[in-house]
């Protein structure tokens, strides 16, 4: 169903893609938007390594929730991890990963909230901070959840 990765040769193990998905910020989320035109968008984001799901916040309504109440097909990209050979210094290597999944919006509610809280603890310096904001803006964010049914990672030097 998924196409494999053509050059074998750069892909990267599931475990060093989950690394790049776990430690990256930002990522781009691909879906279907109005009118057949394709809607991507940044966000930042939290990847449970333990459920293998994608979690990220957003408005209760606009452009991303009308596009995945029509279709909750996604697609979501990360890249990073950028590092230098000493042999070609102007030539970087960068990695990246490719997420196929179904996204949901969860409902308010303690699972809503949990997620929040692991988001939250990303981004945000400590806990308290966290909770602050959760208290504060909580009630007008909205959760969404990425179930993977695909991923793949690789590796590429820029030349």
């Amino acid at each position: 169903m998924f196409k494999p990765i053509r050059k074998k040769i750069n892909e990267i193990d599931r475990n060093a893609t989950e690394v790049l998905l776990t430690f990256n910020r930002r990522g781009i989320l691909a879906m279907n938007g109005v009118n057949g035109y394709p809607y991507a968008i940044p966000i930042n984001y939290f990847y449970d390594n333990e459920t293998q799901k994608i979690y990220f916040h957003g408005a209760k309504a606009g452009h991303k929730v009308d596009a995945l109440k029509d279709s909750d097909k996604v697609c979501f990209t990360v890249y990073g991890d950028e590092h230098i050979d000493e042999s070609e210094p102007w030539a970087p290597y960068v990695q990246s990963a490719v997420v196929f999944g179904r996204c949901r919006l969860l409902e308010a509610g303690p699972e809503s909230i949990e997620q929040l809280k692991e988001f939250a603890m990303k981004y945000y310096p400590d806990e308290a901070l966290a909770d602050d904001q959760i208290a504060r803006n909580g009630r007008a964010t909205q959760m969404f959840e990425i179930t993977i049914e695909h991923m793949s990672g690789k590796q590429v030097q820029e030349k």
